[in-house]
Formats: C-alpha cells, sequence, structure tokens
C-alpha cells in the first residue's frame, strides 16, 4: 500500500535553486500574477459550474475540475516559495568567471560561448549552462588562460577559457 504525501513532510521540500536573473524573476512574477488573477478564478468558476450538475461521488466533470484547481494551486505555492527565495544574479567581470558570466572555451580546435546562470533558466542549446552542472561547477572561479577537466562516462574533457564577459 502505498503511503500519503502530506504537506508537511519533508519529502516534499524540492530542492530550489534560487540563482535567477531579474528577468526571469519579473517573468516569473508576471506568471504567478496571471494565474492569481485571471486562471484560478477562471478554474474555480469551472468547479462552481459543474458542482451544480449533482453528485459528487458521480460527477467526473466535478473531479477533473477539482483535481486541475488543486494542481494550479499547487503551482502557485512552488511559485510563490521559489520567488521568496530568489536571488538576483549581479553579473561581475572580475578576471574570474562567475554567475551569470558569458565564458568562451575551446575545444579540441571549436568554440563555444555559455553564460553561467541557475538552474531555472538553463537552455544548453541557446548557450545557457547552470553553475550547478559538471561544466558550470568547474568554470566558476577560474581565469582566462585556465584549462580545465571534466570527466564524462568513459573519457575526459578539457576545455580552455578564451573569454569571459
Amino acid at each position: 500500500m502505498r503511503v500519503p504525501i502530506r504537506k508537511g513532510d519533508p519529502r516534499l521540500d524540492k530542492k530550489i535553486d534560487p540563482a535567477m536573473t531579474a528577468d526571469k524573476y519579473y517573468e516569473l512574477v508576471k506568471k504567478l500574477d496571471f494565474w492569481k488573477r485571471v486562471k484560478r478564478p477562471r478554474e474555480a468558476e469551472e468547479v462552481k459550474r459543474l458542482a451544480l450538475m449533482g453528485d459528487f461521488s458521480e460527477n467526473v466533470g466535478y473531479q477533473v475540475a477539482k483535481g486541475r484547481l488543486r494542481g494550479l494551486n499547487e503551482r502557485i505555492l512552488d511559485l510563490e516559495k521559489l520567488l521568496g527565495r530568489a536571488e538576483i544574479i549581479k553579473i561581475q567581470n572580475n578576471g574570474t568567471v562567475q554567475l551569470g558570466n558569458k565564458v568562451t572555451i575551446e575545444k579540441d580546435g571549436k568554440t563555444k560561448t555559455y553564460q553561467i546562470l541557475g538552474a531555472t533558466e538553463t537552455d544548453p542549446t541557446s548557450g545557457t549552462i547552470s553553475y550547478s552542472s559538471p561544466l558550470g561547477a568547474a568554470l566558476i572561479n577560474k581565469s582566462v588562460g585556465d584549462t580545465i577537466k571534466i570527466n564524462l562516462l568513459n573519457k575526459e574533457a578539457y576545455y580552455k577559457i578564451l573569454k569571459i564577459e
């Protein structure tokens, strides 16, 4: 038998990465505002409308709508928690790779530029990696000219830092 997870359960306290840019912070604030002002009242109205259709135990539409509203409320709480813990990244260029910097690296004669941000904004295909990723963690606090080594599955990869912006 599966034991239900209750709100006070420590398994529910997901590890949240609070580091984000100001742009991402304001994007999430707008999203939260939309969910609270528009989406939640719309879902609540749908639950209310379906509740008028009779017996709750046999009203599948009501149960589905109630589940959607419950899920939305959960996402709102998670987003409020994230925004409450948010740490805005202040981009600095002091000669070493820091959170928010763009770093140009070279591997096997090929160069790539990555921006190192928090986990909420990562998109490796567009050149944004997390500071907690293997490459991001290895780059933090390194300087131009440094060579870093990353252990991949069955091999090692070496990267040289060419430029920090």
